[in-house]
């Protein structure tokens, strides 16, 4: 069964069966935003979400950046699936929208966090955006496996306001993969500000 994370929990990266999780997606689902003119007729406006994850060694120095400008790292262990521009415009079709994978065991060996983050490009508040929701879990960015865990976004009034959030941490502890589930919206407008907030305050 799924994980409804909550701020500030720390999971370990174990499957149902015992086993650790190698391969992890973590996707980030939404919907364009519906909108009536003065005559009642609808339209949908885009909405542009932009997942995107850093790297860190032991000692917090910035490694890699993986966003919709650079969609791999550079050795391949974690890939983007690309940038959604917006969401989807018929209702929930039950996929995500942008999809970053990580293969832990191709990861390099000084690579001691990860850091997942999500921008609103176009600056649409959190709180406008439909069922925008993210969820950790095995498989690929179509075909899920099995749901590790899930974080609400569209159900949060803490994230009234914002257009950026840190997602969480994947980190090392004593060899093993760990999560720890930031979920915590920043006053940033762009990643590159929201990774400096990173840097200052979460690692």
């Amino acid at each position: 069964m799924a994980i409804k994370l909550e701020k500030g929990q720390r999971i370990n990266l174990e499957k149902s069966n015992g086993n650790k999780l190698q391969n992890i997606c973590v996707g980030v689902n939404w919907g364009a935003i519906e909108k009536k003119n003065w005559l009642g007729i609808k339209s949908m406006e885009a909405v542009d979400l932009d997942a995107s994850c850093a790297t860190f060694d032991a000692n917090n120095n910035p490694m890699e950046v993986i966003y919709f400008g650079n969609l791999k790292s550079k050795n391949g262990s974690i890939r983007h699936s690309g940038d959604d521009l917006t969401g989807d415009m018929g209702g929930d079709d039950g996929l995500d929208n942008e999809v970053i994978t990580v293969d832990l065991a191709k990861l390099p060996a000084e690579v001691d966090k990860i850091v997942f983050v999500l921008n609103s490009f176009r600056g649409h508040d959190f709180k406008t955006i439909p069922f925008a929701s993210i969820r950790i879990y095995e498989g690929t960015p179509s075909r899920v496996n099995e749901i590790f865990a899930t974080y609400d976004i569209a159900n949060d009034a803490t994230f009234a306001g914002s257009v950026s959030m840190v997602m969480g941490v994947f980190y090392k502890r004593n060899g093993e993969w760990k999560f720890n589930a930031i979920g915590e919206s920043t006053r940033d407008r762009d990643l590159q500000s929201t990774l400096a907030t990173v840097i200052s305050k979460y690692l």
